[in-house]
């Protein structure tokens, strides 16, 4: 047989002519959408590369030089991945791991050294952000302001400075502000004298919504009139004038305040620029306090007592959940796959409601029934014991509830696993225990539950770690009140560690975020340490 007139002979020839019986294939020729993806494969590369380049600068523009390096280094090592042939097999782990270090490893990474800082709402900036924003702090000499208008020019711009009656009295040379990047000093001229080179009379001053457009290029001019001490500044959209500064620097880094005289030098401590008297200016800048944050939590006493207070419930509360939930679904599914109840898909279809509504919305209904005054819960309870529990007063109670609709939301999760668990257990062994004479009870303890918890473990210490940090059911139902007395940092008798690293990093105490940081470091360590015991223990009981 011939082959085809588009394919060369050596494209059709067989691949494996040695051995007949595996078949005879040929290489087709590449197909036009191919050829057109080699041909543009190096320019696309060589546009890649420019843009990445591009970007990395821009970083590096923004005084972001660590940022920068490390984007350079990436993307040197993804043309590298998917340039070289050496490298081919990385091709297809290279977006997983990639993905895995930008959106695990770095968050740890950033939050564990934030974590080593004192940042905090009173220390956002940097020293130098700090330094350049007292160094800039001024305000206008009274009577040495003058209004002043913006004319175009040609593509050019005159300013004119006025006088108390509004008549032109000091106008500037062309200033080409569309330009303007950098501080310029600006010679004024008299109004009248300066009339003489333009070739046409000022034009109609700019209306207010241009003169906004160059108010970053008004901002560097530094007007000089004859005879004048001073320059004068931008102070608004209507004057220019001279200004006085509150602040100035000093060659040994300290800044000295001009009003008083007083020296204030820069505290690598505290975070503050601090007097010789202990006066502290705010706003302060970040620093590295080491292992501040971690100590704190172990030898301030006023700190420990609420967080190991906190520790403890939270392990509590994750364990009696995961307990809990796990019995009543585990229940549930052993009486939903007995085969003579009636009505088993009605009963199934209800039990699994609430895992069906989403979550929050079941939060804000309980959050309505367990209501004190008016919620159903207590309307049943006081017409039946004559009673109206404080659900959100007290802290017991308040735990109580919490496991309630804690378990309410989890249960439905389990009874779902075992059913289809339940499945997999050969008829064989619940026949056998018939014949010996065994009831419901024994099979249970002696064939279900052992056969269920052995492959329902794993998802078991996940549901361990997701109720360790369930932010969404502490913030929603009691925001972790009632909260401790006398306690430094508000916390809550309810709040779990997350969610009182919220209350620190976000709602109380000025923001903390070094603090928050921290304890948000140790919540990993904590889950990640109580995870793998749990897997260990459970590999050594399934062995």
């Amino acid at each position: 047989m011939n082959p085809p007139a588009s394919l060369s002979p050596s494209d059709a020839a067989p691949a494996h002519a040695s051995n007949p019986g595996r078949g005879v294939y040929t290489r087709l020729p590449p197909s036009r959408l191919e050829r057109l993806a080699q041909r543009l494969r190096w320019p696309l590369t060589g546009a890649a590369g420019l843009a990445s380049l591009y970007l990395v600068f821009l970083m590096h523009a923004a005084g972001q030089t660590w940022l920068a390096l490390g984007a350079l280094g990436f993307f040197v090592l993804v043309f590298y991945i998917y340039i070289s042939q050496a490298a081919f097999a990385l091709r297809y782990l290279f977006p997983g791991i990639a993905g895995m270090l930008i959106f695990i490893a770095f968050p740890l990474i950033y939050t564990a050294q934030i974590g080593f800082t004192n940042y905090s709402s009173a220390h956002l900036l940097s020293q130098e952000r700090v330094r350049e924003y007292l160094l800039d702090q001024h305000e206008a000499v009274p009577g040495q302001t003058q209004a002043f208008t913006l004319h175009a020019d040609g593509p050019e711009f005159r300013l004119v400075l006025r006088a108390e009656d509004g008549s032109p009295s000091w106008v500037s040379p062309a200033l080409a502000l569309k330009t303007t990047r950098q501080e310029l000093s600006v010679d004024m001229l008299p109004a009248q004298s300066a009339q003489q080179p333009l070739t046409a009379p000022l034009q109609q001053a700019l209306p207010l919504r241009e003169l906004i457009e160059h108010r970053e290029a008004l901002m560097q001019l530094k007007l000089r009139l004859p005879g004048a001490a001073q320059e004068l500044r931008y102070l608004g959209l209507r004057e220019f004038g001279a200004i006085s500064r509150h602040w100035q620097a000093k060659e040994d880094g300290s800044l000295l305040r001009l009003a008083d005289q007083t020296r204030f030098s820069p505290n690598l401590q505290t975070g503050y620029f601090e007097s010789a008297s202990g006066e502290v200016q705010q706003p302060g800048f970040k620093v590295v306090v080491g292992w501040r944050n971690y100590t704190r939590m172990v030898m301030d006493a006023e700190f420990r007592g609420p967080f190991l207070a906190i520790f403890s419930w939270t392990v509590l509360f994750s364990a009696l959940t995961v307990i809990c939930a796990t019995a009543i679904g585990m229940l549930l599914a052993v009486l939903l796959n007995w085969d003579d109840l009636k009505f088993r898909g009605t009963y199934r279809t209800l039990l699994f409601l609430p895992y069906a509504v989403p979550g929050f919305i079941s939060i804000l209904v309980f959050k309505g029934l367990f209501n004190q005054n008016f919620g159903e819960i207590n309307a049943i309870l006081d017409a039946l014991l004559g009673i109206k529990p404080a659900w959100f007063a007290d802290p017991l109670l308040a735990k109580v509830m919490l496991l309630i609709v804690n378990v309410w939301l989890g249960y439905p999760y389990i009874m779902i696993l075992c059913a289809g668990l339940l499945k997999s257990i050969p008829a064989d062994l619940y026949e056998a225990s018939a014949i010996a004479g065994a009831g419901p009870l024994t099979n249970f303890f002696k064939i279900t539950a052992p056969l269920v918890i052995k492959p329902l473990a794993p998802l078991l210490v996940s549901a361990f770690a997701f109720n360790f940090n369930n932010f969404v059911l502490i913030a929603l139902l009691t925001d972790g009140r009632p909260d401790f007395l006398s306690t430094k940092i508000p916390a809550g008798q309810t709040d779990i560690l997350v969610s009182y690293t919220y209350r620190i990093a976000f709602k109380d105490s000025g923001s903390d975020f070094g603090l928050a940081a921290a304890i948000s470091t140790l919540i990993f360590f904590l889950v990640a340490a109580m995870s793998l015991i749990n897997l260990r223990l459970m590999r050594k009981a399934n062995s």
